[in-house]
């Protein structure tokens, strides 16, 4: 297969599909077609989670294959992008991950098996893995910056479990894309290379990456373009690329970059463009756009794969198919110069994925990465590995770890970079040390420090397991110190796999079975050994060892170390020239232990061996960078003594080296760090630490600046903010990433802490600048992007009520009023997120919520939130770009002095961004009429109709509580306490177990109170009316069965649904024209009368724990007074459940008959429920409906029951302008109010 997809790739471009999720939301799918039958008990919302579809709906996927393979692809991807272990935790379908990967496989094959058939053309089928919720280079703790919430081997399991799957189930390509953290990446490589070893196959990777910024070359995590080339390159995969992020014209430049670099096959698949919610797909290219665009990316030669990303369709692929099927593709690079004289042939083992018998690397020279590439080329000066980040060589650097402070130790790295340092050594070996837990910890604090994370890291230990601990922690090409043959081969060649599985170079000691060497002979023997085993055997690059032939301890006094100097710097041109493309290094220091505590003497012994040893052929060494001096500033006299023991010039030149140093005293220019901006007045030096996240001065500046200030609070206000400003410009401008705001923050909160005892003294009214509510919406499972932000809030002094994530609209705004809340910031990443964001905004209105509205994410924009939020209410409503600016948004809104201006410059803004997509239509909404004609249908002769047990409203009933206890849902009060368990099965779960047993046994025991003390109410009204459907009205008679009693008007679907029908809720109802008289029940039911007061006691009481166990508790009974009315209804109409019909079994609604409540996806329009409201008479049990149409007490359901057999659940989704005049004119109300009630479903944008 990797011949056969080889060779197309050098006659033609091949084209690779288009967007699942945007498709997929093309099917308008509901909560019911993701669950199936598979997932129906399952606690927590599965809609938006689409591999959940290749289980229950695979029907869908498949279609959605065959749609682009008849686009042209040659390429289709699976519907795996999260069908891994973690991200599916969220869901509770992690179990499933293994079923999903390998039906995506299944189906994907099916599709392109059915191709091929058809015409002939070879097609393959890509598994697709995505880069999961997580990530391990960041964060999110403020606090502790080396805080990681997955480890490398626990995703790495999960990535081995689906490349695994995938294979399995029949895919011909491994594709890992989408990555923004490359540490996340090398996990999934490893995973895949461990699978082929497992299964005992090789299948061609393709590796895509993500840039998120434009006119950027560097990821979300900061790493360049070369960088993450030199990270990957070790897999050797088939195609390296682009792909997400960007449309095609903002991926030119770093695309270009990686043709040149690449010995790969290049590929790029970009967005349509920008994100737009308003358009149709989410974003603003085109097809005939977008085509252009990933032409030119074409023309210039620089891909041999193309195709589209988030916001294509099959209409994309079409035009990109057509515009570039002339063009030829990129040709490959099939060799190097570097490494021509080497003719060594690497064996194809496992994972080697060119063809047998290549020999040309990734790279020309030997390369490494951090953050930045790092290479040794001929005209590169010597490599100086930073030598003090070792517990065993430095004192100093030794003392902090054991103090546990690892923010001095980072401080020594810094300046280790800062005195030139190209890598940097980090070694942990000291045997009072967790080492593993140490170099773990440092590592990851390393990488928020981009100063030091940009060059690469040499992971240095005589244990192996912190070796590999290490490597997992490092996002770059790191260097492993070291490996030998002390253990045998065995072992080496194991180390050595390790090694190139992990993408990592590796310094080979000149040790072997009979100890280390000393003489040239030894040296040359065991590292030429050693070459061939890990070339030949292991199949390294040869480019990635590094010989350490031993730098060993000169002028000790014994006669056998006078020649250890002269023996190393002698072995070193033997060693090259006998093991082609190797390195050489050694760790100086060793050399000068016999003048431990004489620095100048040492220095000169640096220096001078230096000299030699680097005209020699060394390529690179530990030192201290620190601590050298130019060979040609060592003063005459000192140079003699040391060159003559370097040599071993004669046979006391020890002795005189020793007597001589005696005396001897240089002036030395010591360690010192760049301070001047130390010098600076204190807002900039304030602004400086900020910026470049340094904490060692900011208590000492911020004291100083508080005695500038009236009060402390100015202090923040003022220089403080200044510089956060400072950085939120930075990170917007694509010069500051993500872990350096982090580390920004941590400063800003530094400050504030320092600040808060004298806010205190100076009786400033408020601890907090502000009270800030923070959620990711209802449905969306994604928190990294809002935990950022409530980090960034918290050191900017807000206090932060983070509920996270899928919190439903209600929680998050009782949340803001329980406590008082200045802002409300909502958060989300899928689309369907937009519209709960709009739906907050709604009721927000609806319960008279002020508070400025914050709305964030990768999916929302400046243009939707202006368009289809901010109209929802009348509060402000601002779109925040990323966290780095939310402090200053939120500075602006609350400061009274700003607010005015700021909010009067947001409407403008939004008010004109409204203007440029006035009526705007949904391309996908098909005409009334026709929707009309193909309502559902019935043989309304065959329909049983039962008769009701009476006719009219029934007399207002008091349920008791202790009745609806057998009916309480208790997953969903488990839910709210983001508890994502089903019940019972919580109960003896092994992470939550403990929390829900004390949870219900505090609930149970507060139920018990408000039944004895009949604190709470339950009560209802129903009644049975005699009804017909007219057209999509539901005409509800009076008692007589004569008279019109009222009209309830019901929206029919219109989104393209493909042959499906478009359903109505007065579909279910025997229209006039058939003859029969039909039934319609209707219900309202509360268990919220005394709710309100029974919370506002637990309030006043400061006891808020027992307030919102009060209010889920009210909310629960009244869910339950609707299940158990309508039980009772389905007995009385005629139609009761099937005997042993379980609670489980009831909740889910495995029964006849629906109870759609007004709100619903069905009858979204709140106000019809005031027809009802009247019909019943609720006032007689203490219900009544607001202005804006919410129900009280707000522990309450009312809505209508169906007896149609065949009745079902469904969601209206978007509407035409048309419809709504429709319904404007059947309800009698005008235009304008008919567009208020029904802006969530809007397929167009109104005029206001």
């Amino acid at each position: 297969m990797q011949r056969v997809i080889e060779e197309l790739l050098k006659e033609r471009i091949l084209i690779i599909d288009g967007a699942m999720g945007t498709m997929v939301q093309t099917y308008d799918l509901e909560e019911g077609d993701f669950r199936g039958e598979e997932f129906r008990n399952n606690t927590i919302d599965l809609q938006g989670n689409n591999e959940a579809l290749n289980i229950t709906r695979g029907d869908v996927i498949l279609d959605i294959h065959k749609k682009y393979l008849d686009a042209g692809s040659d390429i289709i991807e699976t519907n795996t992008f999260s069908a891994n272990s973690i991200s599916q935790r969220d869901y509770g379908l992690d179990d499933y991950a293994r079923e999903m990967n390998i039906k995506a496989a299944q189906i994907a094959r099916e599709a392109v098996d059915e191709a091929v058939a058809r015409d002939g053309r070879e097609r393959f089928v890509a598994g697709a893995i995505g880069p999961t919720n997580k990530t391990l280079s960041s964060s999110e703790n403020v606090d502790d910056p080396s805080f990681r919430s997955i480890s490398f081997d626990e995703l790495r399991d999960s990535y081995f479990e689906q490349a695994r799957s995938l294979i399995e189930g029949g895919v011909d390509i491994i594709l890992i894309e989408t990555i923004f953290d490359v540490l996340n990446a090398k996990a999934a490589i490893v995973a895949t290379l461990d699978a082929f070893e497992e299964l005992g196959v090789t299948i061609p990777i393709m590796i895509s990456v993500t840039f998120i910024q434009e006119g950027s070359n560097r990821t979300v995590f900061g790493q360049t373009v070369d960088a993450f080339w030199a990270t990957v390159a070790h897999a050797s995969p088939l195609s390296v690329g682009i792909n997400c992020g960007l449309g095609a014209s903002s991926m030119m430049a770093n695309l270009s970059e990686l043709s040149r670099i690449s010995n790969s096959f290049v590929h790029c698949y970009p967005n349509a463009g920008l994100p737009n919610p308003l358009s149709e797909t989410g974003f603003d290219e085109s097809p005939e756009v977008t085509a252009r665009e990933v032409a030119k990316l074409a023309e210039s030669g620089m891909v041999n794969i193309v195709g589209g990303c988030c916001g294509t369709t099959p209409n994309h692929i079409k035009e990109i198919h057509g515009a570039v099927s002339s063009l030829p593709p990129r040709e490959r690079k099939e060799g190097r110069s570097g490494i021509s004289e080497l003719e060594i042939v690497p064996p194809h083992g496992i994972s080697d994925h060119h063809h047998a018998g290549c020999t040309h690397p990734p790279h020309e020279y030997s390369t490494f990465a951090g953050l930045e590439e790092y290479s040794l080329r001929p005209e590169s000066n010597f490599t100086m590995i930073g030598e003090r980040t070792n517990v065993t060589g430095s004192a100093r650097f030794r003392k902090l770890i054991e103090e546990n402070d690892f923010d001095g130790a980072l401080h020594v790295a810094i300046q280790q970079v800062r005195s030139g340092a190209n890598i940097i050594d980090v070694n942990m070996d000291e045997g009072m040390l967790e080492s593993v837990a140490c170099m773990e910890k440092f590592l990851n604090l390393i990488a928020t420090e981009p100063e030091v994370a940009k060059v690469p890291i040499m992971i240095d230990s005589s244990d192996w397991e912190v070796i590999k601990a290490g490597v997992k922690c490092v996002q770059g090409k790191p260097i492993v110190n070291s490996i030998s043959l002390k253990d045998g081969e065995e072992e080496f060649i194991k180390r050595g796999r390790f090694v190139k599985t992990h993408g990592a170079a590796v310094v080979v000691m000149a040790f072997d079975e009979e100890g280390q060497a000393e003489t040239i002979e030894r040296k040359v023997e065991i590292c030429e050994r050693s070459y061939r085993i890990l070339v030949g055997e292991v199949g390294l690059n040869p480019m990635d060892i590094v010989f350490d032939a031993n730098i060993l301890a000169v002028a000790t006094g014994i006669e056998e170390h006078n020649k250890f100097a002269i023996n190393f710097i002698e072995s070193i041109p033997k060693i090259k020239s006998l093991c082609p493309g190797a390195k050489t290094s050694g760790g100086v220091s060793n050399l000068s232990f016999s003048f431990r505590g004489n620095n100048s003497v040492r220095e000169a012994f640096h220096s001078a061996f230096l000299f030699h040893a680097i005209n020699a052929g060394l390529d690179m060494g530990i030192v201290n960078p620190g601590m050298l001096t130019p060979y040609d500033e060592i003063p005459p006299d000192l140079l003699k003594h040391v060159e003559d023991v370097l040599f071993d010039r004669s046979g006391d030149a020890t002795e005189k080296m020793v007597q001589f140093a005696e005396g001897y005293q240089m002036s030395h220019s010591k360690e010192e760090e760049e301070l001047e901006w130390r010098e600076r007045g204190v807002n900039e030096r304030l602004r400086h630490s900020l910026v470049n996240g340094i904490i060692e001065f900011i208590e000492e500046d911020v004291e100083e600046a508080r005695n500038d200030f009236e009060t402390p609070l100015e202090v923040i206000e003022g220089p403080l903010m200044d510089g956060m400003s400072v950085v939120g410009d930075l990170f917007g401008s694509g010069k500051m990433f993500l872990p350096q705001v982090v580390k920004s923050a941590r400063t800003m909160k530094r400050a504030v802490n320092y600040l808060e005892p004298f806010m205190e003294e100076s009786s400033q009214s408020q601890k907090f600048r502000g009270r800030v509510v923070l959620a990711t919406v209802k449905g969306d499972v994604h928190d990294i992007g809002k935990n950022i932000v409530g980090v960034v809030l918290g050191c900017n002094n807000y206090e932060v009520i983070d509920l996270g994530v899928m919190v439903p609209a209600e929680t998050i705004l009782d949340t803001a009023e329980d406590v008082g809340a200045d802002i409300i910031g909502l958060s989300g990443l899928i689309t369907p997120s937009l519209r709960e964001m709009a739906h907050v905004a709604r009721e927000m209105k609806s319960r008279g919520m002020e508070l400025p509205l914050l709305i964030g994410g990768a999916t929302t924009s400046r243009q939707h939130t202006a368009v289809r939020i901010a109209t929802e209410c009348d509060h402000p409503v601002i779109h925040v770009k990323d966290a780095s600016r939310v402090a200053a948004v939120a500075s602006n809104v609350i400061d009274s002095q700003k607010t005015v201006e700021f909010v009067e410059e947001n409407r403008i803004m939004q008010e004109s961004l409204r203007k440029r997509n006035e009526e705007i239509t949904g391309k996908s909404i098909i005409p009334l009429h026709k929707v009309r004609s193909r309502r559902i249908g019935f043989d309304w002769n065959e329909v049983d109709i039962p008769e009701p047990p009476f006719v009219g409203r029934a007399v207002a009933e008091e349920i008791p509580l202790n009745d609806l206890k057998e009916f309480i849902d208790w997953t969903f009060f488990f839910t709210s306490w983001d508890i994502p368990r089903r019940y019972p099965a919580v109960l003896e779960d092994e992470e939550y177990g403990e929390t829900a047993r004390n949870l219900l046994k505090d609930a149970e025991s507060m139920l018990e109170e408000i039944i004895e003390g009949d604190l709470l109410s339950a009560r209802a009204k129903y009644g049975f009316w005699k009804a017909n459907s007219d057209g999509d009205d539901i005409l509800v008679k009076d008692n007589s069965g004569n008279v019109e009693a009222c009209r309830l008007n019901m929206l029919r679907q219109q989104q393209d649904r493909g042959d499906s029908d478009y359903a109505c809720l007065a579909d279910f109802i025997a229209p006039i024209e058939s003859g029969r008289e039909d039934n319609l029940g209707v219900f309202a039911v509360t268990a919220g009368i005394g709710a309100d007061e029974l919370v506002n006691e637990f309030q006043e009481s400061g006891d808020d724990y027992r307030a919102i166990m009060a209010s889920l508790l009210a909310d629960r009974l009244a869910e339950a007074a609707a299940e158990w009315l309508h039980k009772k209804v389905r007995s009385e109409w005629g139609f009761p459940d099937p005997e042993g019909l379980s609670l489980s079994e009831l909740l889910k609604e495995r029964y006849r008959s629906i109870r759609p409540a007004y709100g619903y996806p069905a009858c979204p329009d709140h106000s019809e429920m005031r027809k009802t409201f009247e019909l019943l008479g609720v006032g007689e049990i203490g219900m009544s409906v607001s202005e804006n149409n919410a129900i009280i007490p707000a522990a309450g359901v009312s809505g209508l029951f169906f007896a149609h057999p065949e009745s079902r659940y469904f969601s209206v989704g978007k509407v035409s302008k048309e419809q709504v005049v429709d319904y404007s004119k059947r309800k009698e109300i005008d235009f304008v109010e008919a567009e208020s009630l029904l802006h969530g479903n809007l397929g167009y944008f109104s005029s206001d």
